[in-house]
């Protein structure tokens, strides 16, 4: 199988992996249990320019290097770090059982972990209850990754759910596993039979697709869009900061304001390129034109816009301003980002200023278009008389406002 391109190989300049948001279990491997409403840096465990995935499940996290090995921290009730043991990890750590056994890619669901190895096997590890390890007959949990035998074809990539998971193999067809979404199923289909694939503990067939649309619960504004009244939402008297209450039903839709960040990532033939969206429990991320965006529940800081108060549409994670990014994981209530940092200036080098992305900063002026106004107002002060020096008070007052 042809070696995905490593963040090294895609620039010269320096990368930097950063983690925020809900850390309970140590899951942003910062060696302590203390929410994180900013990003903070995470670059002892491994070079970060040699990082090619990262993801995050209900409490842990699990990075995969250019080298193919897997570290992972944070919650291991079930055995999910696939360390052999059940003690949750602080910091970043090798999982040992792979050693020898290169990793392609790594996905988490809430209490498990999917692993695929170069060589298009699939390995899982964690609880099993609901069948989401892809072996009906095995154990209720695992603590070292076992393979997923019954998956007979070559993977090309996974994902991971709740309490199901996914793999798309080299035929094109995707399979799925795990009963976590059959009881939403049963809910929405009364009456009828479920497929196969929601109530499946072994790899069951599901109908491909290609596009990426967003629906269902829009309470912290997961959806990142304007529900519409034909939706079937019911309003919030009480509440005017929230939009709507739980759904009756919702119609899948696009999101225009993300258009490119599927590009590169969701359709099979194009699997070997960068992660562009990820989704956590009721928050998501995504690179559009180098910019990380954020949106939905931000109780815990995961939007990384250093307040708690949720995210109703996609907006730049201001911190990350000045660093194109790479790659994008959320786990159910954190965050993980690798990005390129700008070049250092040379000496006597002025750094530059970074902005936003274009699409969210399309209306504002540049700074440096402002101070030249400014500038420019000042000198007209001095020189005019003092009508026309209030004139210029009113002026920059309305410009000010604006």
């Amino acid at each position: 199988m042809e070696r995905e391109p490593s963040a090294s190989e895609a620039t010269s300049t320096t990368a930097a992996l950063f983690a925020w948001g809900a850390n309970s279990y140590g899951q942003l491997g910062l060696g302590h249990k203390e929410d994180m409403l900013l990003p903070q840096p995470l670059n002892d465990f491994y070079k970060p320019g040699c990082v090619r995935r990262i993801t995050g499940g209900g409490g842990h996290s699990a990075v995969v290097t250019d080298g193919g090995s897997l570290f992972v921290c944070g919650l291991n009730k079930d055995g999910q770090l696939g360390l052999g043991h059940t003690e949750d990890v602080l910091c970043f750590t090798p999982c040992k059982a792979l050693l020898g056994c290169p990793v392609q890619q790594v996905a988490c669901g809430w209490d498990f972990t999917i692993i695929l190895t170069e060589n298009g096997q699939v390995l899982s590890c964690g609880s099993n209850s609901f069948g989401q390890l892809g072996v009906p007959h095995g154990p209720r949990r695992c603590v070292v990754p076992q393979a997923v035998e019954l998956l007979r074809e070559k993977a090309v990539s996974i994902a991971a759910g709740l309490r199901h998971a996914l793999a798309a193999t080299v035929s094109g067809f995707v399979f799925q596993w795990g009963t976590g979404l059959a009881s939403s199923g049963r809910r929405l289909c009364s009456g009828q039979t479920l497929p196969l694939f929601l109530t499946a503990k072994e790899p069951s067939r599901v109908t491909e697709t290609g596009k990426v649309f967003t629906w269902g619960r829009a309470d912290y504004g997961q959806l990142g869009r304007k529900l519409e009244s034909n939706e079937g939402w019911m309003l919030e008297k009480q509440d005017s900061s929230l939009p709507c209450s739980r759904p009756q039903k919702s119609m899948p839709a696009s999101l225009h304001c993300l258009m490119g960040a599927t590009e590169e990532n969701m359709l099979i033939e194009n699997l070997k390129k960068y992660k562009k969206v990820s989704c956590g429990s009721e928050h998501n991320l995504a690179v559009v034109g180098g910019a990380c965006y954020s949106w939905g529940w931000n109780e815990h800081g995961m939007c990384g816009d250093g307040s708690e108060a949720n995210v109703w549409a996609p907006k730049p994670v201001q911190a990350l301003q000045s660093s194109s990014g790479l790659l994008v994981g959320c786990g159910a209530g954190h965050s993980l980002a690798l990005c390129h940092l700008p070049a250092l200036p040379t000496l006597g080098q002025c750094p530059e200023v970074t902005g936003s992305s274009p699409d969210a900063t399309e209306d504002a002026k540049s700074q440096e278009a402002v101070d030249k106004e400014r500038k420019w107002e000042e000198r007209q002060a001095e020189t005019s008389t003092q009508s026309q020096s209030d004139r210029c008070r009113q002026q920059e007052l309305v410009t000010e406002t604006l």
